[in-house]
């Protein structure tokens, strides 16, 4: 039995229980902490609350202000939309006006001839030419040319021989006289007419 309490088993044991012993008979069982004041209110009892729900106003004043910040900021980009679907639109427009007004320049270009300065001496001599002609003559030479070239050169006679030939024209038959209606239409449509005609 001696040997037995001498053992390092025996003192391992031992120890053991007095280590338990000491630590029930000296156990104390920790207080709480003192609870703190919510929202700043020290009057009545106060409660402890969970950290989810813990209140801070300078956190509520600053979600505030992001929820402002992103109206304002969704607004704004609706604004930019909306202006750029304005500006889209009037390009679409101002693009169709411009080409308008290509097609009209074009569709003018076509109908109205040009004289210019250089051109004018030469177009009177002919026109001088086709005067004296016989009407009937002059038609049949003058239906071979171009349209604008006849046009040119009825510029410069007289309104009385241009109608003798515009007669003629039309006793060549229903294509001439069509062609004759068309000339004399254009032929108002001149850009510049000189006024200096010759006989």
């Amino acid at each position: 039995m001696m040997k037995f309490l001498t053992s390092p088993i025996a003192t391992a044991l031992v120890s053991i229980v007095v280590y338990l012993g000491a630590t029930v008979a000296f156990w104390k069982t920790p207080s709480l902490p003192p609870p703190t004041a919510v929202n700043g209110d020290d009057s009545g009892p106060k409660k402890i609350v969970p950290s989810w729900d813990f209140i801070n106003p300078e956190a509520d004043q600053l979600v505030v202000e992001l929820r402002t910040e992103k109206k304002a900021l969704d607004k704004r980009e609706q604004d930019l939309k909306d202006l750029s679907a304005r500006v889209e639109s009037e390009r679409a427009e101002l693009k169709m006006v411009t080409q308008t007004v290509r097609q009209l320049q074009s569709d003018f270009d076509q109908n109205v001839l040009r004289i210019t300065e250089e051109e004018t001496a030469n177009l009177k001599k002919l026109a001088k030419v086709y005067s004296d002609m016989d009407p009937a003559s002059a038609a049949k030479i003058l239906q071979d040319m171009d349209d604008p070239s006849i046009v040119k050169i009825m510029t410069f006679m007289k309104d009385s021989e241009t109608a003798a030939i515009w007669e003629a024209f039309a006793k060549q038959g229903e294509t001439q006289a069509k062609r004759a209606a068309l000339l004399s239409d254009r032929l108002r449509l001149v850009s510049f007419r000189s006024n200096n005609t010759t006989k």
